[in-house]
């Protein structure tokens, strides 16, 4: 079930154990120790005050806890959000259940389009490239009713996503007025042809320490839902530091991602994110991506711009080039005045 990541990374395994034996070349250990991490809540919104509530005051209360988390944290979670526990239950069995497939089986599914299937890092030169985890990330063109192929777990799929779409653009629409700028980008831009589903599933790691599950990275759309078991994981910086996110069963977590920084000229960030390993238990999460059109162009807001106008095509064919030659993602620092 499990990709063959001793296999495959030997080298970049046996290489730790060579310097582990060899002090003075020991490789350089990850950025902060997991068990140096201090477990906190991220701030939780409850959406039904903007949802179903008349009271034009607590309405703006609740748009201002939203526009303050982002501006803040770049992450917050969210409750009573729309989306039904029975889809996100659904969600995650269909979930447990494809991961669950014999390795070969999932390598040549054709359920998704070819490459939706992921694993490792392809261009990892050092353990500290090296994501331990397998995905499905799947355009959601793949899931459409029309397809003849549309199982429980495409119909799982679209149901979350469909709910999904809706919670990402209401949100859209209060950032963008809280900035004082229309939201015509989203509902012109961003819809169903536009946006992924990501299926994350992060296998027991004999080496929790050395090696990431997810790579620290930030998010190249507009907005990440993100729906998680309790194993734990996740972690972004704050303050100039790693912080872990406590699980909230109830909630789901939101962040900002880099074309949201750039078109709010700042103001909303995009945070460096991360996911640690766990030697014993495997982790499981789902993740939504509002993107926009490849043709969408991205501009800064205000009278003193600090980003370049740019294509959602430019960008994602700039960080596609960045992980090919330095093993990373560079981002936004490309786009600059």
């Amino acid at each position: 079930m499990d990709p063959p990541f001793d296999e495959i990374y030997k080298t970049l395994l046996c290489k730790q154990v060579t310097n582990t034996e060899k002090p003075h070349e020991k490789s350089e250990p990850l950025s902060f120790s997991i068990t140096a991490v201090e477990e906190v809540e991220l701030p939780v919104i409850d959406l039904s005050r903007l949802i179903d509530n008349e009271d034009e005051e607590e309405r703006e209360k609740c748009k201002e806890e939203i526009a303050k988390a982002s501006r803040e944290w770049g992450f917050f979670q969210v409750i009573n959000h729309g989306i039904s526990m029975e889809v996100l239950q659904r969600m995650r069995q269909e979930q447990v259940r494809v991961f669950r497939q014999p390795f070969d089986k999932k390598k040549m599914s054709e359920k998704f389009s070819v490459g939706s299937y992921r694993w490792g890092t392809p261009t990892a030169t050092c353990l500290r490239q090296l994501s331990w985890s397998e995905a499905f990330h799947v355009p959601m063109t793949d899931i459409s009713p029309d397809n003849n192929d549309f199982t429980s777990l495409s119909s799982t799929m679209e149901e979350f996503a469909s709910e999904s779409e809706s919670l990402a653009q209401r949100l859209a629409e209060v950032l963008a007025e809280k900035l004082g700028r229309k939201s015509n980008i989203f509902k012109e831009n961003c819809g169903r042809k536009t946006c992924y589903l990501r299926m994350n599933r992060y296998p027991p790691c004999p080496n929790p320490s050395e090696v990431y599950g997810l790579m620290p990275h930030t998010d190249s759309d507009f907005l990440t839902i993100l729906y998680q078991d309790q194993v734990g994981g996740l972690q972004l910086i704050k303050d100039c530091k790693w912080i872990a996110v406590k699980p909230n069963p109830l909630a789901l977590i939101i962040n900002i991602g880099d074309l949201f920084q750039a078109w709010s000229n700042d103001v909303y960030k995009s945070v460096e994110h991360r996911v640690m390993t766990n030697p014993t238990v495997e982790r499981f999460s789902t993740a939504y991506f509002f993107c926009p059109s490849h043709d969408a162009v991205i501009d800064c807001s205000g009278d003193s711009p600090i980003y370049r106008s740019f294509t959602f095509r430019h960008f994602r064919q700039q960080v596609q080039d960045d992980v090919q030659k330095l093993g990373f993602k560079v981002g936004l620092p490309h786009f600059l005045l």
